[in-house]
């Protein structure tokens, strides 16, 4: 430990509050593993019903999860966001003052609540506390752009008809479809809703974000023009980036148990770059004829496949598939999609491009086919495959269908198409510069480090 880290030991204690889903505590607990490294004592929020499900595979004297009950009843809450997390926050401060008293009794005060931005007003409920607040955004810079052009009214949703391109600062022209889909007017309340993330960021303390400066810069630096924000991503495991804290290899907490020996093995029985990997995340639900649709483009593209679908999705597979794809493909409940995004044998990887996903393949030079369903996806689809070059994106249909024609020539040209050399050589750079964005004096590692004299000093 240097000077810094002896000091923090003994007077810093952050607290943080995910939302809890795999998507946002992800993010939350490594950037709390980056605080640790540095000699940080971090407290997670995790809810009571959660315990038993949630696999623990990090291990430091630093980090304690505090469990605490505030299930919901659906007599509660309407079903609108608002109402569902306005009563979770309540519940969560009922039971705060306890738990910040147990803190203080044990000798180690909490001096910052760091609280998923989607909880409203976050910042107030940590200033009522009387501690400094920080709110954590698990999208990327140009989706909360967006919802801050929403949320000033220089965007107005949903959207009229008829509009081709729209114009925003600090972003590349979008076409409607490019937008987060709640803005685009499918579910114009939430978009309304998530825009409300920048309400009180005035009187934030710190904002943090899950991305790294040349990732964003343009956006980053928009965003920082109104509201004092610290990027501190890409905030994945260390030993996929600048390995400096021992053993990181998993994110730490996890709410589903990856299949992990027969993944690897089955890749180790492959060659390297023939097996496409395949995930559409822990929440998204596709309907049958969308399954039915990537699997016949699977096995249409020829190559080896690991797919990674969740038990009450594996019944929307139909026998046929499963019987043709026998001889070509892994079928699993859940990847250790580090590991996998990893092996010399994967040479793609088809993902509903969910920021964390997004992030994941970029820092490991994985080139995508990205298959985009909703919320932020949409956008991180136009910026893998236009932006940043890192992949192919599957054309969506008026119906709001892929096709399995579409979708085979979409994996042939990341595995082996004229835009391969292209896209490998794009998701390559960006895999340096975030190993840059984290290594030791790198923009995420310098943001952070900046970030811990102010509060050790104020």
């Amino acid at each position: 430990m240097g000077a810094l880290d002896r000091e923090l030991a003994c007077k810093t204690h952050v607290m943080m509050i995910p939302f809890p889903a795999q998507g946002h505590m992800s993010p939350m607990m490594q950037f709390s593993k980056r605080l640790a490294f540095k000699g940080v004592k971090v407290t997670i929020i995790v809810p009571r019903k959660l315990k038993d499900s949630i696999q623990i595979l990090y291990d430091s004297p630093l980090i304690n999860l505090e469990y605490i009950t505030y299930d919901l009843n659906e007599e509660e809450i309407s079903v609108d966001m608002e109402s569902y997390m306005g009563f979770m926050k309540l519940k969560i401060t009922s039971v705060l003052t306890r738990i910040l008293e147990k803190q203080i009794s044990n000798g180690c005060p909490v001096n910052l609540l760091v609280i998923d931005s989607l909880f409203p007003s976050g910042v107030e409920m940590c200033h009522q506390f009387g501690l400094r607040g920080a709110p954590f955004f698990t999208q990327s810079c140009a989706v909360n752009a967006i919802y801050l052009n929403v949320f000033k009214g220089q965007l107005k949703i949903p959207f009229e008809k008829g509009l081709s391109k729209i114009s925003l600062p600090s972003l590349p022209v979008l076409d409607p479809s490019d937008f987060p889909s709640i803005v685009v007017g499918t579910f114009p309340d939430l978009g309304t809703y998530f825009s409300r993330q920048f309400a009180d960021l005035a009187k934030a303390d710190w904002i943090f974000i899950n991305s790294f400066d040349k990732l964003e810069n343009e956006e980053a630096k928009w965003l920082s023009s109104h509201c004092p924000l610290t990027t501190v991503g890409p905030a994945i495991p260390s030993m996929y980036l600048d390995k400096r804290i021992p053993n990181d290899k998993h994110y730490g907490i996890s709410l589903y148990k990856p299949e992990v020996e027969s993944c690897i093995n089955w890749l180790d029985d492959r060659d390297p770059g023939t097996v496409v990997y395949v995930s559409f995340g822990s929440v998204d639900r596709l309907n049958e004829e969308y399954i039915d649709e990537i699997g016949r483009g699977l096995l249409q593209s020829n190559y080896y496949f690991l797919w990674a679908i969740r038990d009450c999705e594996h019944e929307k597979l139909s026998t046929h598939f499963i019987s043709e794809s026998s001889e070509k493909g892994l079928i699993v409940s859940w990847c250790p999609q580090l590991d996998v995004l990893a092996h010399k044998a994967v040479g793609s990887f088809m993902t509903h491009c969910g920021w964390n996903s997004t992030l994941e393949a970029l820092s490991l030079g994985m080139p995508m086919v990205a298959v985009p369903l909703w919320f932020d996806q949409t956008t991180n689809g136009k910026y893998i495959g236009d932006i940043w070059r890192v992949g192919v994106r599957v054309p969506i249909h008026e119906s709001g269908m892929v096709s399995g024609e579409d979708v085979a020539a979409c994996v042939m040209d990341a595995m082996e198409g004229d835009k391969r050399e292209e896209i490998r050589e794009n998701a390559l750079k960006w895999k340096e510069l975030a190993i840059e964005a984290m290594g030791e004096g790198g923009s995420s590692d310098q943001n952070i480090n900046d970030f811990l004299t102010k509060l050790v000093s104020s």
